[in-house]
């Protein structure tokens, strides 16, 4: 196992954060190491579902200040920062939200700073009760520059958004809950996570698919949206899975074919 595990169960895969001595804190090579990965599983045909986890005692502590502290990783940093386009602190957390299939978030100890925006990242994220949540930057004297502006609109009123972002303030698990930050509670987000991934593998890959673009644009470019329902109810009449998804109605066990789109 290296500082990111990736463990198959069937179509499903659990991505695991393994740095339990640093509560999985992000290093600038597990930063790499997960853009790498989700560009891997993007071209699985045959994946059905992510769940992201993190090892030991928690989720995601944050950014690893040991690197931010280094002279050649800051200057790395700064060049990231410097570029036109996305920075890869950008590019290795939103490659997740934009995953051709569902992402499930398991998260437990401590989601804070770098690891509640990969987290928010995902499609739907479930917590235990007393994890705790941050936006974390602000107490470093840095902002969030991961993503967040994109993966957190929607979920949070911006009034709300703006006092948890301006004051670090940690949240329980059943407290960012009914603010949206946390889909669901549960003892075991990561069981919980997993049944949720089976469940979704009864649908056709390219429905699932579907749905996540068109409710991705409701969210992030509306007038976009309603010409994504029909591009997409095109492609899915003439693909094979919607005619399998009707069989399964007389015969539940006909086994769905690899996604088509992406």
């Amino acid at each position: 196992m290296g500082i990111l595990d990736i463990e198959r169960r069937g179509e499903i895969a659990v991505v695991r954060l393994n740095r339990p001595e640093k509560r999985n804190a992000v290093s600038f090579q597990l930063l790499r190491e997960l853009h790498a990965a989700a560009k891997a599983l993007r071209r699985e045909r045959r994946l059905r579902a992510v769940v992201l986890c993190g090892a030991g005692e928690s989720f995601c502590s944050g950014i690893d200040l040991a690197d931010l502290a280094d002279p050649r990783q800051r200057l790395w940093a700064a060049w990231q920062l410097l570029k036109p386009g996305r920075s890869l602190f950008q590019q290795a957390f939103l490659i997740w939200q934009e995953l051709p299939v569902p992402v499930l978030a398991a998260l437990h100890g401590h989601c804070f700073g770098a690891g509640l925006q990969l987290a928010l990242a995902a499609d739907i994220r479930y917590a235990t009760p007393d994890c705790q949540l941050s936006v974390m930057e602000a107490r470093w004297g840095l902002v969030p520059d991961m993503g967040l502006s994109r993966s957190l609109r929607g979920l949070l009123r911006a009034d709300a958004a703006k006092e948890l972002t301006f004051t670090a303030r940690l949240l329980r698990g059943e407290e960012a809950q009914p603010l949206g930050l946390v889909t669901h509670l549960a003892d075991d987000p990561l069981a919980a996570a997993l049944i949720l991934a089976e469940e979704i593998t009864a649908r056709s890959p390219d429905a699932v698919l579907a749905a996540k673009r068109v409710l991705d644009a409701m969210q992030h470019n509306p007038q976009h949206a309603l010409r994504l329902e029909k591009t997409w109810q095109l492609r899915l009449l003439r693909g094979r899975n919607a005619a399998i998804a009707r069989q399964r109605a007389k015969a539940p066990d006909t086994p769905f074919l690899p996604r088509e789109f992406d």
